[in-house]
């Protein structure tokens, strides 16, 4: 596929020889006149400048989000590890704001099979839908159903009624897209008084996970087992409180730091099985001193290091893990009678996995990650909430 017919070139204040051979710009592959090779790097950034699923609209003319954030992001230090990244430019919007969903779908689609990890960067958070539609199966190719995590300050699933932009009701379609190949949805960093209670009880329903804002903010470790399940990730820069970012509209005084950004930014970096990455939703005319493209570039910057710090985590039952079984009463029809966690001999981590066997049918498992709390509520007798979910989703 001919990508390069899909994106701009980037402007040539982005393109120049970096004065700094340690920065970020002297190691990436920028698209000025020839397009990267996309297919032999490990991280592709993308930007986006799509607006029409938005309320507000696109911001003011000639101000790019994705480009301005590139301005900080390519000052940065290269970390002492490797960087095979490539910046494709600007993805061109389609003629219909439908089109552009399905070219997004075609060019994230064509870089997981090239098993290159796209980052996408700015326009509205519908575009995750696009990001979503490249990890549907063909009709003659069965695959297994994915997870997906959303970071936002509210989710977003109004009625698609007339007039309602699709950036508020982007989640809603993901969710009940046909065919529907999604195992597990975590909604994360919502705040109580944006969230209306009967969409936290459909998520409950569907036993998705969501953690609040004060949640992450109490601990944001709780989010580490969460992002290690997802396959993609999607993140509204709403979600981080207009202090640290002042980039979106309408402004929340309330939400995530920018240090918490970064952490689960560090956290979705590490897990093998994430396999992109959706920035959304950057105005850069509401930050006029480029703070919240600061905090992007930094952002960007820790998945990308939290990349190549990636160590296979396989083999669960073999001499990398140590393994806990704990025998349970399991008096009720619905509950086990052992519950198998696995934990890492790595000494540079903490990760526990959990295994869950489903009740209906034994031949179907999943090994979930979880945290050592949820060890200790099994092993006072208490099955874990993560497990729990779990087995409903199994059926």
């Amino acid at each position: 596929m001919n990508l390069a017919l899909f994106f701009d070139s980037l402007p040539d204040e982005l393109t120049a020889p970096s004065a700094a051979p340690t920065t970020v710009a002297a190691y990436a592959t920028r698209f000025a006149e020839a397009f990267p090779d996309w297919r032999t790097a490990d991280l592709a950034l993308i930007g986006l400048d799509e607006w029409r699923g938005t309320a507000a609209g696109a911001p003011a003319a000639g101000q790019h989000g994705a480009n301005c954030v590139r301005q900080r992001f390519y000052q940065l230090q290269r970390s002492t590890g490797p960087l095979r990244l490539v910046d494709l430019g600007n993805l061109r919007p389609g003629l219909s704001l439908e089109d552009t969903y399905e070219r997004l779908r075609e060019v994230v689609g064509a870089l997981l099979e090239a098993n290159t990890i796209p980052i996408l960067l700015g326009g509205g958070h519908d575009l995750d839908y696009g990001q979503f539609l490249a990890y549907e199966p063909a009709h003659d190719e069965p695959a297994p159903a994915i997870n997906f995590a959303v970071v936002d300050s509210r989710p977003d699933m109004a009625l698609p009624m007339p007039g309602t932009p699709a950036e508020d009701s982007h989640l809603r379609r993901l969710l009940l897209h046909h065919p529907n190949f999604v195992f597990s949805c975590a909604h994360l960093g919502h705040q109580q008084y944006l969230t209306p209670p009967d969409i936290l009880a459909a998520f409950e329903k569907l036993h998705f996970e969501t953690m609040s804002v004060g949640e992450l903010r109490t601990d944001r470790r709780l989010a580490e087992p969460v992002l290690r399940q997802a396959n993609f990730l999607s993140f509204d820069i709403a979600a981080i409180r207009w202090q640290d970012a002042p980039g979106y509209y309408p402004a929340s005084p309330f939400g995530l730091s920018n240090e918490d950004a970064a952490q689960l930014c560090w956290y979705a970096g590490h897990n093998e099985q994430l396999t992109s990455i959706g920035l959304y939703g950057y105005r850069p005319d509401h930050d006029p001193h480029g703070l919240a493209a600061g905090t992007l570039a930094a952002m960007l910057w820790y998945f990308i290091e939290g990349y190549y710090h990636r160590k296979p985590e396989t083999g669960f039952g073999t001499y990398r893990f140590l393994t806990y079984t704990l025998v349970l009463p399991g008096t009720g029809k619905g509950e086990p009678t052992e519950l198998i966690f696995y934990k890492s001999r790595r000494s540079d981590t903490d990760k526990w996995w959990m295994e869950v066997e489903s009740l209906a049918d034994q031949s179907v498992k999943r090994i979930v990650p979880c945290t050592h709390q949820d060890y200790l509520h099994a092993a006072q007798g208490d099955l874990p909430q993560r497990w729990i979910r779990t087995q409903a989703l199994l059926g």
